[in-house]
């Protein structure tokens, strides 16, 4: 466990914040501990399954799998990337086991789903998880209906964030106006493509910038420069944004 490096920063009022979001017609999500939040654990459970995957793929302990298994997310953006680099594993079928959770963890959230739904212009969801795992969890939330579409893992080639040529096969694939739009991620390093874009950045913190599980390295101050906004209230940000 590491402690938070970001600390709580000013926001601006509702009508100083509504103001630098006005020229904002493209709201892009990333799903995982960005749409719902980092206590409600979801992530856990996908990551258990994943060193069970990489244990019984390579006949390893869970201990060994396990340091196999961060060592390829950290050097190739997924844990699956590194797999299929590696071993040549089915992206199906890693996909659809690991993602094989219980998804009442999440809890509805009514709040959010009127915040996005009041955003003006398009919503997507944008992950390096599954369209199936991403249309559960924002179906979970009661969010799903508010958004125009799902760029997966699978759309982008397999290739994950924060891989350049993904968010430009993204932006091209939804015709999406990069100066007119706005990212909201969970890891720094994934905001560096969409920043160098043209995008406003906003990096999804735990509630009161409590530590979690998130990795000491994917939360380092190289980042600082690329994140335009920081907050551990998505919902309530969004809805300032209403003003």
């Amino acid at each position: 466990m590491t402690e938070p490096r970001l600390k709580p920063v000013a926001i601006p009022d509702r009508s100083a914040l509504a103001d630098k979001f006005s020229h904002v017609r493209e709201w892009v999500f990333d799903l995982d501990n960005t749409l719902y939040p980092h206590h409600s654990n979801l992530f856990s459970q996908i990551d258990v399954k994943m060193t069970s995957y990489v244990s019984q793929l390579l006949q390893l302990p869970r201990e060994e799998a396990r340091k196999v298994q961060k060592r390829f997310y950290l050097e190739h953006g997924t844990t699956l990337a590194g797999l299929m680099l590696h071993h040549g594993i089915a992206a199906d079928d890693f996909l659809e086991k690991v993602h094989d959770i219980d998804y009442s963890w999440l809890a509805p959230d009514p709040k959010l789903g009127d915040a996005i739904r009041a955003l003006p212009g398009r919503k997507m969801i944008f992950t390096n998880g599954s369209r199936k795992h991403a249309e559960n969890a924002a179906r979970q939330l009661g969010i799903l209906d508010h958004f125009d579409d799902i760029f997966d893992i699978v759309a982008a080639d397999l290739v994950p964030k924060p891989a350049r040529e993904t968010y430009d096969k993204f932006a091209s694939l939804h015709r999406v106006d990069t100066a007119r739009a706005a990212m909201f991620e969970d890891l720094g390093r994934n905001l560096i493509a969409p920043k160098a874009l043209g995008m406003t950045t906003v990096l999804i913190v735990p509630n009161n910038f409590e530590a979690t599980f998130t990795e000491a390295w994917e939360a380092g101050p190289e980042h600082d420069a690329v994140i335009d906004f920081v907050t551990d209230d998505l919902a309530g940000f969004l809805g300032r944004l209403a003003g």
